[in-house]
């Protein structure tokens, strides 16, 4: 019979923020959303901006924000790689709402510019519909 748990490993720059074993998974793909359970086919994707929720082993849903990066599904091994990743009952929504501000303001020249202008926005919008939920 399957395990019925996956091992999350969630990674940033500076730190381990997770290994532990969970029941579920759900974050965005830089295309649309993905789910995992235990006894998923390998995968290796790329991240968007958007909300991590990890099902642990006790039941107890949590939610991160993800700012970007890689996933890796491995066996029963989900490795999450990100830029950033904020509990969502830590994400400053003040803070968000400047970021969306400033993001705002820029006027964009050339189609690099346009296209980090729209994700600022992009990350800006989600994290404050995190905080607000």
């Amino acid at each position: 019979m399957a395990d019925k748990t996956l091992q999350l490993v969630l990674v940033t720059p500076e730190t381990t923020l997770l290994d532990e074993p969970v029941q579920a998974l759900r974050f965005p793909l830089f295309d649309g959303q993905a789910g995992i359970l235990p006894g998923r086919a390998p995968v290796v994707g790329r991240l968007g901006y958007g909300e991590l929720r990890v099902t642990g082993s006790d039941g107890e849903n949590r939610s991160f924000y993800v700012d970007g990066g890689f996933v890796q599904v491995k066996g029963s091994v989900v490795s999450l790689l990100t830029n950033r990743a904020i509990p969502v009952d830590q994400i400053d929504s003040a803070e968000a709402k400047a970021l969306l501000e400033k993001s705002r303001a820029i006027i964009a020249k050339g189609d690099s510019e346009i296209a980090a202008k729209d994700r600022d926005q992009e990350r800006a919008r989600r994290m404050l519909k995190l905080a607000s939920s």
